[in-house]
Formats: C-alpha cells, sequence, structure tokens
C-alpha cells in the first residue's frame, strides 16, 4: 500500500504534510490570501468606525465592535498560517489589501451610529458572500481549510445579526 498517490502531487509540495497537489495548494492559497486580505481590511474598518462612531447609540456600538475587531484578527491569523501550512506566504501588508481589494473603500468618518451601522452591513455581506465563495472552491480540494472558512462564515453571520438588531425599528 501507498501512503502517497503521485498521480496526484508533486515534488514541490513535499513535506507540507497536507496531501495536497501543488496546483491544488495554489489555489488554495489563493483563494485564503483574498480572504487574508478582506480581513485585514475588515477588521482596520471595524476600528475605524470603533473611533467614530457618535451619537445616542454610541457606547452600545463602541463596546459591540471591540470583541468583532478581536476574533477578525484572529481570523486572519488563522487564514495566514493555513496559507503557511499549504506553503505558501502569507501577504499581511497594505499593498497585499489594495492589491487584492475588489470591495469599495469604506467611505464614512465621524457619523452617527446608525449610519455605520448600515454600512456595516453591507461590508458584512461582502464579507460573506466571498468567504461562501471561498467554502465553494476549497470544498472539493481541501475540506480542512474549507471547514476553518465554514467555521468564520458563521461567525461572521452572526456579527451581521448584531448590526441588524442595532437597525431594526422597534418591535411590535
Amino acid at each position: 500500500m501507498t501512503l502517497i498517490d503521485h498521480e496526484h502531487h508533486d515534488s514541490e509540495n513535499y513535506g507540507t504534510g497536507t496531501g495536497l497537489s501543488r496546483v491544488d495548494s495554489q489555489t488554495v492559497i489563493a483563494t485564503l490570501q483574498e480572504r487574508l486580505s478582506a480581513l485585514n481590511d475588515l477588521h482596520l474598518t471595524l476600528k475605524h468606525v470603533h473611533w467614530n462612531v457618535v451619537g445616542p447609540n454610541f457606547i452600545s456600538v463602541h463596546e459591540m465592535l471591540d470583541p468583532q475587531v478581536a476574533l477578525v484578527r484572529g481570523y486572519a491569523d488563522e487564514l495566514a498560517e493555513r496559507i503557511s501550512t499549504l506553503g505558501g506566504s502569507p501577504d499581511g501588508t497594505p499593498d497585499a489589501i489594495e492589491k487584492d481589494r475588489s470591495w469599495d473603500n469604506y467611505e464614512l468618518r465621524r457619523a452617527p451610529a446608525q449610519k455605520h451601522l448600515a454600512a456595516l452591513d453591507a461590508v458584512y455581506a461582502g464579507i460573506i458572500a466571498s468567504h461562501r465563495a471561498a467554502i465553494d472552491v476549497t470544498g472539493p480540494i481541501d475540506p480542512v481549510t474549507q471547514d476553518i472558512v465554514i467555521t468564520q462564515t458563521a461567525e461572521l453571520e452572526k456579527f451581521q445579526w448584531f448590526i441588524h438588531a442595532h437597525l431594526a425599528r422597534d418591535a411590535e
């Protein structure tokens, strides 16, 4: 019995321990790099909102965002480490965020909580949609990476729910 299926593996990926071919690893790495850049952008955006939110709901929004920042930073770290595990070199620089950006820049500065929350709702919608696309890409190739992205997506969806709850009109 052979432990390595040489038809689906190549020597360039030898030693990473993932069992993925070089081509599959590169596909997953590229997908994760875009997600890494998006998450780095998201945690900076969340901190920006944290500093610039004003109005009657200031403290509740201000305090809601710090745990999100911490978790999103952790998600970025998790993806960067997965990229390294797959034999890649994660790029967490501002240039990478700019190069990988397929989303609009966050334009609000100092503004009322409701305006920031509405803008963050759109940011989360884009992040979640892109994470779901990454789930589709990684699933057939690497279920381990897919599981990581699925877990992150569930939490990002929960964060968006928090925002929706703040935006909701009074319940009947």
